[in-house]
C-alpha cells in the first residue's frame, strides 16, 4: 500500500485550494527554472530511468516517446500536445486532477516542453467537462499572471503559452492523430502513421501527445529523483497511478496506489470491497471500458499493472475499475458497451464502421437470446476480422469487451439461447 509520503497528488479530493497559493504550498512550481537547467536530454533522460509509462491506456515509456522529436529546431516549431478527452467510459482520474492538481499539470507541461524544445502546450479537453475547463482556465490565467507562463516561464530564460481547447465529446479524438486533426479545425479522424506526430503532428510539425496524469507527474519525479519513483511498483510497471474504482462496490473512488498492487486490495482496502461481500463478485473490467474483463476466478490473484493483466489476456489501460457483481447482466452490460462503440466509430474504416454496428445488434439479440448456437462463433469470427484491420484502436475496443464475454460467459450466452428457444416452442404450441 502506498505511503502518505510518496502520494504525488495530495489535493486529489479537493480538501485544499485548487489555486496557485494552494499549488505551491504543496510544492508545485518550486524552483522550476532549476529542473528546466538539468537541460533538454538530461530531463527526457531522467524520465527514461524513472520507468514511467504513458497513463492514457497504452503504457508506451513516456521518456522513449519524448527522445523521439528531433534534436535540432528547424522552420518547423515543436509542439506539445495534452489529451484532457478521457472519454473512457469508467475513467475519470484527469477530471479529477484538472479540478484540484491544475498547476501540476500547468508545470508539467513547461518542463515537458522545454524538454522536447517547444515553446507552445495545446491541452485538448473533454467538451462535456464545462466546470473543469473553467478551472484549468482560470490556473492558466493565474500562471500567466504570476509569471509562469509567457515569455519568461518560471524565469527559466524559456518562453512557453500553453492553450486551452475544447473538445465537441467526440471519443475518437481521444485517438491521438485524430485529435490533432481536430485541433486543426478538422473532422477528428484518425491519420495513417507512419508519419507518426513527432516527425509530422500538429500543422506538420513535430508534436508529441501525452496523456493528463503521464505530464502532471514530470515535475514530481524530476525533483524527487528518477529512482524513488522507479522504486515503487514493479519492475518495468514503476510508480504511482490513479485508479478509478466504479460500479458494485460500496465506496465508489479514485485513488492514488503503487503499480502492482492486487485488484482484490485495490477494492477492499479503498472501495470498502464488492457489495454483498467478495463472494459475490461476477466480473471486473480492469482499464475502461475497451478492456476485456475479467471473471471472478482471475480477479482473485491479479496485480493491477500493464504486464500481469496482459499476460492475464486483458489491459491495464486507464485503469478504471468497472466492478459487477452478480447481479449484473453481464450479457446486456458488454451490449451496452457495444452499442457505444457502434456510436462512436468515425466511420472512417469499413471493418469497424461495419463490424461495430453488426456486433451490437448481434449483441441486442443475444440479450434476448433470439440466435442460434452457431452465430456465437459467428461473432467471435467477426470481432477477429475487425481487431487489428482499423487504423486506430477503437476496432479493438469494440471487439475485446465481446471476445471476454465470450471467453469467459459462454454459457450464460448459451443458457438464454436455449431459454428463448423453449419459450418459442411453448408459445408456438399454444
Amino acid at each position: 500500500m502506498l505511503k502518505d509520503e510518496d502520494r504525488i497528488f495530495t489535493n486529489l479530493y479537493g480538501w485544499g485550494d485548487a489555486g496557485l497559493k494552494g499549488a505551491k504550498s504543496r510544492g508545485d512550481w518550486s524552483n522550476t527554472a532549476k529542473l528546466l537547467k538539468l537541460g533538454h536530454d538530461e530531463i527526457v533522460e531522467r524520465i527514461k530511468a524513472s520507468g514511467l509509462r504513458g497513463r492514457g491506456g497504452a503504457g508506451f515509456p513516456t521518456g522513449l516517446k519524448w527522445s523521439f522529436m528531433p534534436k535540432e529546431v528547424g522552420a518547423r516549431p515543436h509542439y506539445l500536445v495534452v489529451n484532457a478527452d478521457e472519454s473512457e467510459p469508467g475513467t475519470c482520474k484527469d477530471r479529477d486532477i484538472i479540478r484540484h492538481e491544475p498547476h501540476k499539470l500547468l508545470e508539467g507541461c513547461v518542463v515537458a516542453g522545454f524538454a522536447m524544445r517547444a515553446h507552445a502546450a495545446y491541452i485538448y479537453i473533454r467538451g462535456e467537462f464545462v466546470n473543469e475547463a473553467r478551472r484549468l482556465q482560470s490556473a492558466i490565467d493565474e500562471a500567466y499572471d504570476a509569471g509562469l507562463l509567457g515569455d519568461n516561464a518560471a524565469k527559466s530564460g524559456w518562453k512557453f503559452d500553453i492553450y486551452l481547447h475544447r473538445g465537441a465529446g467526440a471519443y475518437i479524438c481521444g485517438e491521438e492523430t485524430a485529435l490533432i486533426e481536430s485541433l486543426e479545425g478538422k473532422k477528428g479522424q484518425p491519420r495513417l502513421k507512419p508519419p507518426f506526430p513527432a516527425g509530422a503532428g500538429l500543422y506538420g510539425c513535430p508534436t508529441t501527445v501525452n496523456n493528463v496524469e503521464s505530464i502532471a507527474v514530470t515535475p514530481t519525479i524530476l525533483r524527487r529523483g528518477p529512482d524513488w519513483f522507479s522504486a515503487l511498483g514493479k519492475e518495468g510497471n514503476t510508480g504511482t497511478k490513479l485508479f478509478c474504482i466504479s460500479g458494485h462496490v460500496n465506496r465508489p473512488c479514485n485513488v492514488e496506489e503503487e503499480m502492482g498492487i492486487p485488484l482484490r486490495e485495490l477494492i477492499e482496502k479503498h472501495a470498502g470491497g464488492v457489495r454483498g461481500g467478495w463472494d459475490n463478485l461476477l466480473a471486473v473490467i480492469p482499464g475502461g471500458s475497451s478492456t476485456p474483463l475479467m471473471p471472478q476466478s482471475v480477479c482473485n490473484t491479479i496485480t493491477m499493472d500493464f504486464d500481469a493483466l496482459k499476460e492475464a489476456g486483458t489491459g491495464l489501460g486507464t485503469a478504471g475499475v468497472i466492478v459487477m457483481d452478480k447481479s449484473t447482466d453481464i450479457v446486456k452490460a458488454i451490449a451496452r458497451l457495444s452499442y457505444f462503440y457502434k456510436h462512436e466509430s468515425c466511420g472512417q474504416c469499413t471493418p469497424c464502421r461495419e463490424g461495430t454496428g453488426w456486433m451490437w445488434r448481434m449483441m441486442d439479440r443475444l440479450v434476448r437470446g433470439d440466435a442460434e448456437i452457431h452465430e456465437i462463433e459467428t461473432l467471435e469470427q467477426v470481432t477477429r476480422q475487425v481487431e487489428g484491420h482499423t487504423i486506430c484502436a477503437l476496432g479493438d475496443a469494440a471487439a475485446w469487451p465481446i471476445q471476454g464475454l465470450i471467453k469467459h460467459f459462454r454459457p450464460e450466452i448459451e443458457r438464454r439461447i436455449t431459454a428463448h428457444r423453449a419459450a418459442s416452442a411453448v408459445e408456438a404450441a399454444e
